[in-house]
């Protein structure tokens, strides 16, 4: 059985396109015409000559996002789940997207489900997104689900967006800096050095810093190259690993300068939409509560899970648990703990959520505003460090001379 690509074209006009299996040609546009569809080209897929790495495959979390809307606008306007997963395969513009929803269409023509189909590929759709389709599924409402998993993509993205802005000017700053020092390091230094040689004498301690630096740049560039992507790697599959991401999650919280505070805070914020969005959609509680964890981010909000759905085992509340784990303010655990009370939990979190994504934006002001002067600090202080000690053995030639 081999797989070939088609294009055809529903009664009302609709284009659509795709892959499908079957002995032949024939054989496929025979299954193309079972479906009510007008078959304009049928051709072989070869396979590509691309090289292509796993590892840059991704789907980002807007892309998904307008996937999600799409995939419940379509439904809700009456079309079939199989139809619009078509359209939707045709107009994708991401070719790993793309690949994905042709591999759900397969899945469902086969006779899985939805969120089945969707639980197949876990790279691309998350365990939030697979639980509360499949919530949407077994309540009737897979239009409202779809859409409240597009909310909290969007959100979650916005939230990233705002990190990653306000990191954007101390990594120039820091790149600045460096290439900076890197310059006067490998070209002012070295004819700083040829004059003191014709001066002789010992050099100011200060000033074999530089010299000594001087030499590894210019001797040794390799190396430092290989030393710093070697650093890189080991930090990353560091922080990767499964003893690892622990000490990295619990040491990210202790960070000064407003840093661990905001990670705390975007730990919350979404830990309460995902939870928000999960029980809400009509997801069971305590899977909710496990997949909350799994999403949290930060194995902080993971550990306090497994205490908030071992006490909910037990008969408890979730407010009680999550007032021992630090990384849960009072505020939040007094206001779960009425949302249990009156029965009104999806909204209080919802509440939580905004106050701390607002949290989240006015931390980061603050953070930018107190780290610009500490850059220009810290540049200033490389650049004079760099100039004094080419200076002061002048100054001391020239005092010697007087």
């Amino acid at each position: 059985m081999s797989t070939y690509v088609f294009k055809a074209m529903d009664v009302a006009g609709v284009k659509a396109r795709g892959e499908l299996e079957g002995d032949s040609k024939q054989a496929v546009s025979d299954q193309l015409k079972q479906r009510g569809l007008i078959v304009l080209d049928i051709a072989d897929k070869h396979s590509s000559r691309q090289i292509e790495l796993d590892f840059m495959k991704s789907v980002k979390a807007g892309e998904l996002a307008v996937f999600s809307r799409q995939l419940a606008t379509m439904i809700t306007s009456g079309m079939s789940i199989l139809r619009s997963l078509y359209v939707l395969e045709w107009q994708t513009e991401n070719k790993f997207l793309k690949e994905t929803i042709v591999a759900v269409r397969k899945d469902v023509e086969a006779g899985l489900s939805l969120s089945d189909s969707l639980a197949r590929h876990p790279k691309v759709f998350s365990p939030l997104f697979v639980a509360m389709t499949q919530a949407g599924e077994a309540g009737g409402v897979l239009e409202d689900a779809l859409l409240r998993v597009a909310d909290q993509l969007q959100k979650d993205a916005s939230l990233r967006r705002q990190i990653k802005s306000a990191m954007v000017y101390p990594a120039l700053v820091i790149v600045f800096a460096v290439g900076v020092m890197m310059a006067l390091v490998a070209f002012l230094v070295p004819v700083f050095e040829g004059v003191f040689k014709q001066f002789g004498g010992e050099l100011p301690k200060i000033t074999q810093v530089s010299v000594f630096l001087s030499h590894a740049v210019t001797g040794y560039w390799w190396l430092i190259f290989l030393l710093t992507g070697a650093s890189i790697f080991g930090f990353l599959k560091w922080k990767s690993s499964s003893w690892g991401r622990p000490q990295w999650d619990h040491f990210r919280l202790r960070i000064p300068m407003k840093i661990g505070a905001i990670v705390q805070q975007v730990a919350v914020a979404r830990w309460a939409r995902t939870l928000a969005s999960l029980t809400s959609a009509g997801v069971p509680l305590l899977l909710a509560l496990d997949i909350t964890g799994r999403t949290g981010g930060n194995v902080a909000v993971e550990e306090a899970m497994e205490g908030v759905i071992a006490s909910v085992k037990r008969g408890g509340t979730i407010a009680a648990p999550l007032g021992q784990a630090p990384i849960f303010p009072v505020m939040v655990t007094h206001m779960v703990g009425v949302g249990e009370e009156t029965g009104a939990l999806d909204s209080m979190l919802d509440k939580v959520a905004e106050f701390y994504e607002d949290q989240v934006e006015a931390s980061v002001k603050a953070l930018t505003s107190i780290l610009e002067p500490v850059m220009i600090i810290v540049i200033g202080g490389i650049v004079g460090f760099i100039v004094i000690s080419m200076y002061l053995p002048l100054f001391s030639v020239y005092n010697s001379i007087k």
